[in-house]
Protein backbone atom coordinates (compact mmCIF):
# COMPACT_ATOMS: atom_id res chain seq x y z
CA UNK A 1 0.00 0.00 0.00
CA UNK A 2 1.31 3.64 -0.96
CA UNK A 3 2.10 5.98 1.74
CA UNK A 4 -0.71 8.14 1.06
CA UNK A 5 -3.39 5.03 0.80
CA UNK A 6 -1.95 4.01 4.32
CA UNK A 7 -2.42 7.99 5.66
CA UNK A 8 -5.90 7.57 4.38
CA UNK A 9 -6.46 4.16 5.82
CA UNK A 10 -5.02 5.63 9.11
CA UNK A 11 -6.91 8.52 9.44
CA UNK A 12 -10.06 6.42 9.85
CA UNK A 13 -8.46 4.12 12.59
CA UNK A 14 -10.44 3.33 15.80
CA UNK A 15 -7.37 4.08 17.40
CA UNK A 16 -7.08 8.40 18.31
CA UNK A 17 -3.32 8.07 18.27
CA UNK A 18 -3.12 6.42 14.78
CA UNK A 19 -5.70 8.68 13.68
CA UNK A 20 -4.37 12.10 15.10
CA UNK A 21 -0.85 11.27 13.51
CA UNK A 22 -2.18 10.40 10.30
CA UNK A 23 -4.44 13.74 9.93
CA UNK A 24 -1.26 15.41 11.02
CA UNK A 25 0.25 14.24 8.09
CA UNK A 26 -2.47 14.19 5.92
CA UNK A 27 -2.80 18.27 6.75
CA UNK A 28 1.33 18.65 6.13
CA UNK A 29 1.08 16.66 2.44
CA UNK A 30 -2.02 19.18 1.98
CA UNK A 31 -0.62 21.83 2.79
CA UNK A 32 2.51 21.14 0.53
CA UNK A 33 0.25 20.67 -2.53
CA UNK A 34 -1.32 23.84 -2.45
CA UNK A 35 1.98 25.48 -2.17
CA UNK A 36 3.13 23.68 -5.38
CA UNK A 37 0.18 24.17 -7.41
CA UNK A 38 -0.03 27.61 -6.59
CA UNK A 39 3.29 28.45 -7.45
CA UNK A 40 2.52 26.44 -10.70
CA UNK A 41 -0.04 28.73 -11.61
CA UNK A 42 1.38 31.84 -10.56
CA UNK A 43 3.99 30.54 -12.92
CA UNK A 44 1.77 30.17 -15.51
CA UNK A 45 0.04 33.72 -15.44
CA UNK A 46 -2.95 33.01 -13.00
CA UNK A 47 -4.04 35.91 -10.89
CA UNK A 48 -4.19 35.90 -7.28
CA UNK A 49 -7.91 35.93 -7.88
CA UNK A 50 -7.86 33.36 -10.16
CA UNK A 51 -5.85 30.95 -7.58
CA UNK A 52 -8.51 32.32 -4.70
CA UNK A 53 -11.36 31.33 -6.42
CA UNK A 54 -10.57 27.77 -7.12
CA UNK A 55 -9.30 27.62 -3.44
CA UNK A 56 -12.51 29.13 -1.93
CA UNK A 57 -10.43 32.02 -0.32
CA UNK A 58 -10.34 35.59 -0.69
CA UNK A 59 -7.41 36.71 -2.88
CA UNK A 60 -6.43 38.66 -0.36
CA UNK A 61 -5.84 35.67 2.10
CA UNK A 62 -3.84 33.42 -0.92
CA UNK A 63 -1.77 36.57 -1.46
CA UNK A 64 -0.58 36.93 1.99
CA UNK A 65 -0.15 33.31 2.53
CA UNK A 66 1.75 32.51 -0.83
CA UNK A 67 3.19 36.07 -2.22
CA UNK A 68 7.09 37.28 -1.87
CA UNK A 69 8.20 33.69 -1.07
CA UNK A 70 6.58 33.83 2.25
CA UNK A 71 5.13 30.22 0.74
CA UNK A 72 5.95 26.72 2.09
CA UNK A 73 7.96 26.42 -1.33
CA UNK A 74 9.90 29.39 -0.71
CA UNK A 75 12.42 30.05 -3.46
CA UNK A 76 16.08 31.05 -2.95
CA UNK A 77 17.79 33.73 -4.47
Amino acid sequence: MSDTAQLASDAGSRDPAIGLRAVRALRTLVERLEALQVDNAREQGWTWQEIAVLLGVTRQAVHKKYAGGRGLLRREN
